[in-house]
């Protein structure tokens, strides 16, 4: 979005601020090239550090889960902390950091973002900033999809307080909704009484009826018979719910592919069959892609499925850095249900636009894309830890597969899943040198949204030296 007569024009357009520019991103490039490799801290920090991470865990009522606070530099997939330390970064913000630490499109973007006059932008007052990231996000959204309309929030739970507000206004006095069982929604009241997670709801009053369905299982529809009778008793129990709540289901929210829930990967024809059952019923399919947007085999997860011709709602956040509700025309919500003062701030959208404008120019989607490359070689390294560790990766009634997940949403399940034994499994791992997490709700697993376009195939191997360290320790 250009405005030709402006001062603003001219302060942008400065060669001075250009060359001060490349002067500050040489400087960075120059010093975090030094980065090559993990390391432990530095011996005359470590006391410091440690008293910064207590005060920072008595800041905020509760100590960390790790003793991760950055030091502001990095390497592509490589972060130092602030004792000194250097770590993989194989969950990279819980999937914020898609481009890694000090990338220098991310910076300049940044750099970008600190010519404007205010840091903020809000729906009565704006910039240029969001409606530019607006219009890039509609413009890749919208080639296979009806999706034409973008509300932005500072986060994603906003996004998705945003999305459902559409869906009952569209469909009032329809007061319910249909969820997948281990969803996740985020943490406002209304989201954590939608998402199925006890812990999110503990001392809370529930203030929203959902019912639940089961997402797609392989080993359940192995025990039924096959994938065609699996399907079928899905979209039976979608109907049964239908036709006992008659007229009062707004939207149906799904993940195409779950996140905390376990990075579980559906069929499409299971999807296809619950959203057509949707159509028929005048019930709006929202699609939640705040985790797995950017990080499937296209995209966007509904492109991955070929399945954006039946999604009337969407949320995206997480790599995009600003967050956005999208709506087709007929669900676009009237004037006055959404709004809020701050959308977002400069730098949220002079980044967002940047990595969308990167993710649309890089060979990173298909099947001979880069993140199915790099898919392809995880999973290549879980069997080759499997095969030496066979008895760290017990099967069991809910554990057939040991390395999972689709993409950049990567899943390791040692230990059969034990939720105290991968805990355990991913402080060992952080301790010995790189950051993962865990995810699912039994069995558990490893969880990585690693930074895959600053990744190289060839780093695999020297991420597993450090996973398969942690793992033994955790077992010692």
């Amino acid at each position: 979005l250009e405005f030709r007569r402006v001062l603003f024009r001219s302060i942008r357009d400065s060669p001075a601020i250009a060359k001060a520019f490349e002067t500050v991103l040489a400087e960075i490039s120059s010093k975090t090239a030094s980065i090559t490799d993990i390391k432990g801290p530095d011996a005359d920090l470590v006391q410091s550090y440690e008293d910064t991470c207590r005060r920072a865990g008595e800041s905020r009522g509760k100590g960390l889960l790790y003793p991760y606070l950055g030091s502001g530099a990095g390497n592509g997939a490589l972060v130092e902390l602030g004792d000194g330390s250097v770590k993989w970064d194989l969950v990279a913000g819980i999937g914020v950091n898609f481009f890694g630490h000090s990338h220098p499109e991310i910076l300049k973007a940044q750099l970008d973002a600190s010519l404007g006059d205010t840091t903020k932008h809000g729906n009565l007052q704006a910039g240029t900033e969001p409606y530019a990231f607006a219009e890039k996000l509609v413009s890749l959204a919208s080639r296979n999809s009806g999706l034409r309309h973008a509300f932005l929030t500072p986060n994603g739970v906003m996004a998705n307080e945003s999305a459902f507000k559409a869906c009952l206004q569209k469909h009032s006095p329809a007061d319910r909704i249909i969820a997948f069982k281990h969803c996740f929604m985020g943490r406002s009241l209304t989201m954590t009484s939608i998402g199925d997670s006890a812990g999110g709801r503990d001392g809370i009053p529930i203030n929203q009826a959902v019912d639940y369905m089961p997402f797609w299982n392989d080993i359940g529809a192995e025990k039924m018979g096959g994938t065609k009778k699996f399907i079928d008793w899905a979209g039976w129990q979608l109907q049964s719910y239908i036709d006992r709540y008659p007229g009062r289901h707004a939207c149906f929210v799904m993940e195409l592919v779950q996140g905390e829930g376990g990075f579980n990967t559906p069929k499409r024809d299971f999807l296809l069959e619950l959203m057509k059952i949707c159509k028929a019923n005048n019930i709006a399919v929202w699609d939640d892609e705040i985790q797995a947007f950017g990080r499937t085999t296209e995209m966007f997860a509904y492109e991955t499925f070929d399945l954006g011709e039946y999604v009337d709602v969407f949320c995206v956040g997480k790599m995009t850095q600003a967050c956005a509700a999208m709506f087709t025309p007929e669900y676009n919500p009237r004037p006055g249900l959404l709004s809020g003062t701050f959308s977002g701030a400069t730098a949220d959208f002079t980044t967002g636009l940047r990595v969308l404008e990167m993710l649309d120019d890089g060979a990173y989607y298909g099947d001979e894309g880069l993140f199915n490359q790099h898919h392809n070689a995880f999973r290549a390294q879980v069997d080759a830890l499997v095969a030496r560790h066979p008895d760290w990766f017990p099967t069991s009634r809910y554990v057939r597969e040991f390395g999972g997940g689709i993409g950049g949403m990567m899943r390791m399940t040692p230990f059969g899943g034990d939720k105290a034994k991968i805990i355990a499994a991913a402080k060992a791992i952080y301790d010995e040198g790189a950051v993962a997490f865990w995810c699912g709700h039994g069995p558990y697993h490893l969880r990585m949204l690693p930074p895959l376009p600053v990744l190289t195939l060839d780093q695999w191997p020297k991420i597993f030296e450090v996973l398969e360290r942690g793992d033994r320790k955790s077992v010692v």
